[in-house]
């Protein structure tokens, strides 16, 4: 699938930032995540700063159906929503990295186990996302 991390998993891709934003968003989709929140942390900085950077977005991906019962088991798991998925040129053009905050990771923080078998679930749909990237 792509290199793991602590807390994530990733996996670089050829193509344009634009073009691999497009194919996640349709990746996320074939898992029913949609993208509630979209930053582009190189405008931010930016424009804040006056820092230049490498092309890096923040995707929030939200699937309503496993975020209903995320929250229906626990109203504050919000501040654990939306899944992160980022977007960012590589240091060889024409390629980006694509990473995924691993959903066990991020929900075991909440130290409830019943959770864990959706948190499974969420972890099964990203890896194919990132497979379909």
């Amino acid at each position: 699938m792509g290199d793991t991390l602590d807390y994530g998993f990733k996996k670089k891709v050829d193509g344009a930032i634009d073009d691999v934003e497009v194919r996640v968003e349709e990746a996320l989709a074939t898992e029913g995540f949609g993208i509630l929140t979209r930053i582009d942390v190189a405008g931010t900085l930016k424009k804040k700063l006056d820092v230049d950077f490498r092309e890096y977005r923040i995707l929030g991906a939200c699937n309503p159906g496993l975020a209903h019962q995320a929250l229906s088991q626990e109203e504050d798991i919000g501040l654990l929503l939306p899944c992160n998925v980022v977007v960012y040129t590589d240091d060889q053009a024409g390629r980006c990295t694509v990473a995924i905050l691993d959903p066990v990771q991020q929900l075991g923080v909440s130290g409830r186990e019943d959770l864990g078998p959706l948190a499974e679930e969420v972890r099964e749909r990203m890896e194919r996302v990132l497979e379909r990237v």
